[in-house]
């Protein structure tokens, strides 16, 4: 039997092809994406051992999970590929196939992602819809696992911080922002990251690998001193500053809160060594790289979370509030100065390599 556990957030990024849509605004994560490359050719030239994993077959199975929409999912699945294919060539080894399999929630825009796939690549693609907190395919079936900035975003929120009656109530906010709430976010991606790491570790084959890219705090800082949850503050100071104009209930803004949470390298290790079905090959950590904080910038940046965070406020505050909520949203971002105050942790990436390894060992 499959183990499964609620998909309670399903809200898609902004799909189609529109100004604001996913495609069109994710050169954020684009960054991310080509500073992991030399890291993902460097792990798998030097680890991946094709003749073990690949024993039986000829065909190399690829997931992408979280894949959204636009170039950045393809862009990855080509920069694992690459270095796979350049191994099993040094290897005089018989060429491979390779089957992707791109898997977001079913309200995914995989019409759009489909479309824009590259007419000469060099797999087959396949869309598989569903949470990845679930599992998804045949035990031991694939070879190579991959997410990139979808960990984050969390099975459901904490029940906690919607109960007025428990300490933890996140009253007129819409992320952590006290020790109390962020505890109970903590332990859902706790809870969420071990759900994830076992039904991956009976979809990888023995000795298949899984890379991981999330946007990350430093281990040991203060969550609200940190770049990437000011952010999310200010959309939410934004929705009170819309109650405060009477165009929203106070009520509504209060029982609203983000599914997201943004772990440290620390948290994510001890899920993993708790687990204890993978081996950490490699984890590094970077500054996303920010060129000056111009106003063409930070409102570069706030088209990018507006297209990854439309749906879900959208869905609870009503979609004909987003155009005036975003413009507002905008011009505060920009005048708060954020993104050039050295007071705050700046933007932070980490990546994680990890291998399957034997249940026996």
């Amino acid at each position: 039997m499959i183990n499964s556990i609620p998909s309670l957030i399903s809200f898609p990024m902004n799909g189609g092809e529109s100004p604001y849509s996913y495609a069109n605004n994710s050169c954020f994560q684009r960054r991310g994406t080509d500073s992991a490359k030399i890291l993902l050719h460097e792990e798998i030239t030097n680890k991946l051992e094709l003749k073990q994993i690949c024993s039986s077959s000829n065909v190399f199975n690829i997931v992408d999970m979280g894949c959204s929409v636009g170039p950045n999912s393809y862009i990855a699945v080509q920069n694992i590929i690459e270095p796979i294919v350049s191994n099993y060539q040094s290897q005089g080894l018989p060429s491979l196939e390779f089957q992707v399999f791109f898997n977001d929630h079913v309200a995914n825009d995989f019409g759009t992602l489909f479309k824009s796939l590259p007419c000469d690549k060099n797999y087959f693609a396949a869309a598989v819809p569903g949470t990845f907190y679930n599992r998804l395919f045949p035990k031991a079936s694939m070879h190579f696992m991959h997410s990139s900035y979808a960990l984050q975003w969390l099975s459901m929120v904490p029940n906690e911080v919607e109960d007025k009656n428990s300490p933890s109530w996140n009253k007129g906010k819409i992320l952590y922002d006290s020790k109390e709430v962020e505890k109970v976010y903590a332990a859902q991606f706790d809870k969420d990251m071990g759900s994830f790491l076992n039904a991956r570790a009976e979809e990888i084959v023995c000795g298949g690998f899984m890379a991981i890219l999330l946007p990350s705090i430093p281990t040991g800082a203060d969550p609200s001193k940190c770049t990437i949850t000011a952010i999310f503050h200010l959309l939410g100071s934004s929705l009170l500053d819309f109650a405060n104009m009477g165009l929203l209930d106070e009520a509504e803004v209060d029982s609203f809160n983000l599914p997201q949470y943004f772990a440290s390298p620390a948290e994510l290790e001890a899920v993993i060594e708790r687990n204890g079905r993978f081996k950490v090959e490699r984890i590094e950590q970077w500054v996303q790289p920010i060129p000056q904080a111009s106003k063409s910038f930070v409102e570069q940046f706030a088209s990018c979370m507006r297209s990854g965070n439309e749906g879900i406020t959208g869905g609870h505050f009503g979609s004909e509030l987003m155009d005036d909520l975003f413009n507002h949203y905008t011009k505060k971002l920009v005048d708060s100065g954020l993104f050039s105050d050295s007071s705050y942790v700046p933007l932070c990436d980490m990546f994680f390599f990890l291998r399957r390894i034997d249940d026996n060992i």
